[in-house]
């Protein structure tokens, strides 16, 4: 079955770096576009980053654009979200995602637009 397990989310001081790990199984991991989503307490869930299957196509909300970057190793079957220059307002729990695709160059940004969810990983960013 999809499984999808996150890992490196933490408490950072403002301005500082993390990297997001979403390692994936169960599933060709190639043919699946890959996106990062985020939760704040008391808010909708959030999109943030997205990746084609190919990984050549990216897209970000604004608020991160510049300081986020999302990635992919398909060897590995993993994707990242690299976070640089952190904010408060970044925190949230992080949710890695992934839906299949027959279109190796095409993101997706909406949040039903995704099959599989994994169970969050949390980053706190102190001022």
């Amino acid at each position: 079955q999809v499984q999808l397990v996150e890992s490196g989310g933490g408490l950072v001081q403002a301005g500082a770096s993390l990297r997001l790990s979403c390692a994936a199984s169960g599933f060709t991991f190639n043919t699946y576009a890959m996106g990062w989503f985020r939760q704040a307490p008391g808010k909708e869930r959030e999109f943030v980053a997205t990746i084609s299957g190919s990984g050549g196509h990216t897209n970000y909300v604004d608020s991160v654009k510049g300081r986020f970057t999302i990635s992919r190793d398909n060897a590995k079957n993993t994707v990242y979200l690299q976070m640089n220059s952190l904010k408060p307002e970044d925190t949230a729990v992080y949710y890695c995602a992934a839906r299949p695709t027959s279109y190796s160059s095409v993101t997706y940004s909406l949040r039903r637009e995704y099959n599989y969810w994994g169970q969050g990983t949390q980053v706190t960013v102190s001022s």
